[in-house]
C-alpha cells in the first residue's frame, strides 16, 4: 500500500475529482469557515491546506487586505494550490512546505513574516488533515503556538455517522482508509479540552465535526 505522504504526492493532480469534495466535505468545510467570522485584514494559517480548497471560502472573509497562510507537507499538493491562487489572482497567499508534526514553529513564523506575513495568526484550521497525522496533538500543539493570544482555532474531520446515518458507516470508513484517515482520531477534541468559547457544529448525519474556539490567553 502506498504510504500517505505518497499517495498525496502521487494523486495531487487529481485530489479535487476524486476526494468527494462537493457530494460530501464541502458542507465541514463551510461550516467550519463561518464559524470562524475573521474580519478583512486577517491573517488566518490553513494546515494541510492541500490544493487550497478553503482559500475561496477564506477569501469571501478576509479580503482585501488579509494572509491565507497555507502549510502542507507535500510540494505536489502545494504545486495545485499555487496554481489555484494564480488562477484567480490571489496574491495574497503564502505557501509552505512542512510537515505539521515536525515543524518548529519558530521557523515556520520567521519563514511566514519573510514572506510578508506575520509571524502569529489571528485564526488557524485544520479541515480533514489532523486526522491523517500519526501524532495529530504535536500537529495541535504547533497550531497553538502559531497563533496569536485570542486567535481563533477550527478543526473539521471525520467520524462515524450517527443516528439513522449510521447505515452508512462502512462507506464512511471505506473512504476515510482510501484517504489515509484515522476515522477514530477525533481531534477536534483538542479544541474542546484547550480553547475557550467553543462552538460545535455537526453534517452529513454526524460524519463530518466541526469545532471552533478561542485560544486561551495562558496557552
Amino acid at each position: 500500500m502506498i504510504p500517505i505522504a505518497g499517495k498525496y504526492s502521487t494523486f495531487a493532480p487529481f485530489y479535487d475529482v476524486m476526494s468527494g469534495e462537493y457530494p460530501v466535505y464541502r458542507a465541514g468545510r463551510e461550516t467550519g469557515i463561518k464559524m470562524l467570522r475573521q474580519p478583512s485584514g486577517a491573517q488566518v494559517l490553513d494546515v494541510g491546506c492541500g490544493t487550497g480548497l478553503n482559500f475561496s471560502l477564506l477569501q469571501s472573509q478576509i479580503a482585501p487586505g488579509g494572509t491565507i497562510v497555507g502549510i502542507d507537507r507535500s510540494p505536489e499538493m502545494l504545486v495545485q494550490a499555487r496554481r489555484r491562487a494564480e488562477r484567480n489572482g490571489w496574491t495574497n497567499v503564502i505557501l509552505i512546505q512542512a510537515d505539521a508534526t515536525e515543524l518548529s514553529p519558530t521557523d515556520i513564523g520567521s519563514r511566514i513574516a519573510a514572506q510578508g506575513g506575520r509571524a502569529h495568526s489571528d485564526a488557524i484550521l485544520a479541515t480533514y488533515a489532523l486526522s491523517l497525522m500519526k501524532d495529530w496533538e504535536t500537529a495541535w500543539a504547533n497550531m497553538v503556538s502559531l497563533a496569536a493570544p485570542g486567535a481563533s482555532l477550527c478543526v473539521v474531520d471525520m467520524q462515524k455517522p450517527v443516528g439513522l446515518s449510521a447505515a452508512l458507516t462502512l462507506l464512511a470508513k471505506a473512504a476515510c482508509w482510501l484517504g489515509g484517515s484515522d476515522i477514530d482520531a477525533h481531534p477536534w477534541t483538542a479544541v474542546e479540552r484547550d480553547c475557550a468559547d467553543v462552538k460545535a457544529a455537526s453534517a452529513r448525519g454526524g460524519h463530518l465535526q466541526i469545532r471552533t474556539g478561542t485560544r486561551n490567553t495562558d496557552a
